[in-house]
């Protein structure tokens, strides 16, 4: 669809382009991405005729831009530039059909059937067909340019470049562009290559990216492929971290700040755990970093309080969600703050561990309620709905510990529970096997984040033995103390 091909030149003899070339199919959403000053809009004026190179040349549909008429060009290509300045007071229907005037013969002077359904449909899938009659300068910044938007579907091009196209907008309002653009972009083959500022928004929604640096392409390709921590780190010199996105096969960039939150280094010790009659309850003066899989506040986050409920074996578990929220806010605890476990084991006969490291202290805290123990491996043979015991870990370390290490300390603690349950022969009762833990067992791993850094967990490392130990004498003893109470 488009190729550009050995772009170079700028303004004047100050040369901001060099040497680009890149190649868009039909029905992709490439987004160009690069430091201020780098050349993106520069890029996109060649691309669109505005501006001439010094080298090289822009291929659409097999033949150069130069060998278009305006008119034909325009019905091939549609530029939707950053800012939008209205000479004169016009409505939304009026800005809208402007989008048609490459498919006339005159101006306006023969409009027609196709020309009026092409406005409709460009004003229905912008939203903006309410405000039809409205004039222009009465709507907000947001919906006037999904109006500029709705010109340039109104032109009914297959090409369509955009300069910032979210720039100035607030997120619901980006999202909404956006989301409408990739619609066009996947249901009608639109081809789309934008100037974007937001990286995420960029790897989110385009197909591929165009990464520049000073005047040049870095990179080209999937955004998995070019948005990787180092490039980016080098071309915008800044510190940055890339995750997956949590919907869509995307990575996400977040901003690392060089300014350092804590003047001295912080520890935890044995002080912050607190037994109560109805929870065990951890509490820090500043978050750690968690991976659980608890009831509330499960998987990767900060927290400052950890809470080991304890209920009873008739809880109605189908609204534990809802409940346990209510339960945080009427016992003090922030929410959004609190990672929060059950279990029906009093609190009386949780086993808290603690073992001195070269780097700080290592806490260990379970609770084990193994009635209806189960072998995971035989679990096919159970009804779905089975209530069952839990095996409830803490795992707390002062350290600072990798994504990795978080993965690898989950393994080791739960390779270790397992061994806990073999050692005091365990059974399952359905199946008559050795018991590996319960279909409801929560296990936390949390991390202060300072001191250290540990770059593994796995069982030969120095926390992963810790860990192992520690989980093992713990849950032994816990599953120890709960025989005690029933016999």
């Amino acid at each position: 669809m488009l190729n550009v091909q050995h772009i170079s030149g700028g303004y004047g003899n100050t040369p901001l382009l060099s040497d680009i070339s890149f190649h868009v199919e039909k029905g992709k959403m490439v987004g160009i991405l690069g430091p201020n000053g780098c050349g993106k809009s520069t890029l996109l004026k060649v691309i669109s005729g505005i501006m001439s190179p010094t080298f090289g040349s822009v291929i659409i549909d097999g033949k150069d831009i130069n060998h278009y008429s305006t008119r034909e060009l325009a019905r091939k290509m549609t530029i939707l530039p950053q800012l939008h300045a209205t000479a004169f007071s016009s409505t939304v229907r009026e800005t809208v059909s402007i989008g048609r005037y490459p498919h006339q013969s005159g101006f306006f002077s023969s409009w027609g059937a196709e020309d009026e359904r092409a406005v409709k449909k460009a004003m229905q899938q912008t939203g903006v067909e309410k405000y039809e009659d409205h004039y222009l300068e009465f709507l907000s910044g947001g919906e006037q340019q999904r109006v500029f938007i709705a010109q340039a579907l109104a032109q009914a091009s297959s090409l369509l470049l955009l300069d910032e196209p979210t720039n100035h907008l607030d997120i619901a309002h980006q999202k909404q562009i956006l989301d409408m653009i990739r619609r066009e972009v996947t249901k009608n083959k639109l081809t789309v290559v934008s100037v974007f500022h937001d990286i995420n928004l960029a790897s989110l929604y385009c197909d591929e990216i165009l990464l520049m640096e000073n005047g040049k392409v870095k990179a080209f390709g999937a955004p998995h492929e070019v948005l990787l921590e180092e490039q980016i780190e080098d071309v915008y010199r800044t510190r940055i971290s890339i995750k997956a996105h949590p919907e869509q096969p995307k990575p996400q960039m977040t901003i690392l700040p060089d300014v350092d939150e804590h003047s001295e280094e912080k520890i935890i010790t044995i002080n912050h755990l607190n037994i109560r009659e109805e929870y065990i309850e951890f509490k820090s003066s500043f978050p750690l970093r968690v991976l659980s899989s608890s009831v509330h506040n499960a998987g990767l986050g900060w927290y400052a309080n950890f809470i080991n409920r304890t209920v009873q074996p008739d809880y109605d578990i189908d609204h534990v969600h809802e409940e346990y929220y209510q339960y945080l806010v009427h016992e003090g605890f922030s929410p959004t703050n609190t990672v929060g476990m059950m279990t029906a084991v009093d609190t009386k006969k949780a086993v808290i561990k603690k073992y001195e490291m070269p780097y700080g202290e290592v806490f260990v805290v379970v609770t084990a309620g193994v009635g209806n123990a189960i072998d995971v491996s035989q679990s096919y043979k159970r009804k779905y709905g089975d209530r069952v015991g839990t095996i409830n870990t803490w795992v707390i370390i002062n350290g600072k510990l990798s994504d990795e290490a978080f993965v690898q300390a989950m393994m080791t603690a739960t390779e270790s529970k397992s061994k806990a349950l073999q050692h005091e022969e365990v059974y399952d009762c359905i199946s008559d096997t050795l018991a590996t833990g319960t279909p409801t067992d929560s296990l936390l791993i949390a991390a202060t984040q300072q001191g250290k850094f540990m770059q593994y967990g796995g069982p030969i490392t120095e926390v992963g033995q810790v860990i192992g130990r520690g989980v093992f004498e713990a849950t032994v003893e816990a599953i120890q103390t709960y025989r005690k109470g029933d016999s």
